[in-house]
């Protein structure tokens, strides 16, 4: 399927079956199709990502994903009241992207189509941009203030992954690429290539702690990742707000998918994926699971774990250490691509 059959199947739904729902008012692509061509093919391990607006203050939790004609569509769910002016949105990492082009679907009122013009316009300037990577760089530090509340050890690890992965994130900003969420090392590899760079990416890479873990190291890990993915999607019952990812729907993603990369060779980029999807495998069967059935799976995460030299929570605090020490370079690193970015526009 191409992104535009994909693209066609999803205004379908919003218009079938989304508009139907209490409260819509609008809806919108987002995601990392909203960066390819119109006739790319939409990958084995990718979905569609579309934003339902509702009436309110506060959305709920994603609907998820499901399959669609054989689109496999993943909708969240936000209020235009979290979505803010436009200005708000140009300030935000995670969903300016979405507005820079015409990505709306339904605009009943006409608001959302207004709020993409304005974010259109401005998208661009390096006054938004520097703003974008602040975002990104403070979502860095909120992650790092999350370990001071002593969370339960797969947590940590879901801290320490994220926390790790938002860095990427920071750079993609400055270069105007999507701060995708599941292959954001290997889109920031492949940026910092761009720009003669990629002698900073094991310096990116250095949190994780898998400098010398082969692809095999990781590969022999798959099985049992798969086994606690499957345990965890089967018991899952409290709401999450990951719970689409951790699903029969996704699992073509989170484990097809980080086999397909380790098949390619580009195993240090799946690992990230594979820690962030064990860990929260983990926190399912710690709320929705028999103790047995967490402690069985347990070990398999503390043995991938061990790749990365990480025994133990102080590890993982010393991990997050490095993060934020990593950060100020990371953030000169910033500069240096936006000087060169031709695509960035000065303020006017």
């Amino acid at each position: 399927m191409i992104v535009s059959e994909a693209r066609d199947y999803a205004r379908q739904w919003v218009h079938e079956d989304g508009s139907r729902l209490p409260g819509f008012q609008g809806a919108y692509f987002t995601g990392s199709l909203t960066w390819l061509a119109e006739d790319a093919v939409v990958g084995a391990a990718s979905d569609v990502d579309l934003a339902v607006v509702l009436g309110g203050a506060e959305a709920p939790l994603k609907l998820g994903k499901f399959d669609y004609h054989g689109a496999l569509l993943e909708v969240s769910f936000t209020t235009f009241k979290q979505l803010g002016s436009a200005e708000e949105i140009l300030a935000k990492h995670q969903v300016a992207g979405a507005f820079r082009a015409p990505n709306v679907i339904a605009d009943p009122s006409g608001r959302l189509t207004e709020l993409q013009a304005a974010v259109g316009s401005e998208y661009a300037k390096r006054a938004w941009v520097e703003k974008r990577c602040e975002n990104a760089r403070k979502h860095v530090l909120r992650y790092v203030g999350y370990m001071d509340e002593s969370p339960p050890f797969h947590d940590a690890v879901i801290i320490w992954t994220f926390g790790a992965g938002v860095l990427a994130h920071v750079l993609l900003v400055a270069g105007l690429k999507n701060p995708t969420v599941r292959l954001r090392y290997l889109a920031a590899r492949e940026l910092l290539a761009d720009y003669g760079l990629s002698d900073f990416y094991p310096t990116l890479l250095a949190p994780l702690g898998c400098a010398n873990v082969s692809g095999d190291d990781v590969g022999r890990h798959m099985p049992a990742l798969a086994e606690a993915f499957d345990a965890a999607a089967a018991a899952l019952t409290t709401p999450v707000f990951f719970a689409s990812d951790i699903s029969a729907q996704s699992r073509h993603i989170a484990i097809d998918g980080s086999r397909e990369l380790i098949e390619r060779g580009d195993h240090l980029e799946a690992l990230h994926w594979m820690l962030a999807t064990y860990a929260r495998s983990q926190h399912v069967l710690a709320s929705d699971a028999p103790a047995a059935v967490y402690d069985e799976h347990d070990a398999g995460l503390r043995a991938l774990l061990r790749e990365c030299g990480i025994e133990s929570i102080a590890d993982i605090e010393a991990r997050m250490a490095e993060v934020e020490t990593l950060l100020p370079r990371v953030s000169a690193m910033t500069q240096t691509i936006m000087d060169s970015n031709v695509e960035i526009e000065a303020q006017g």
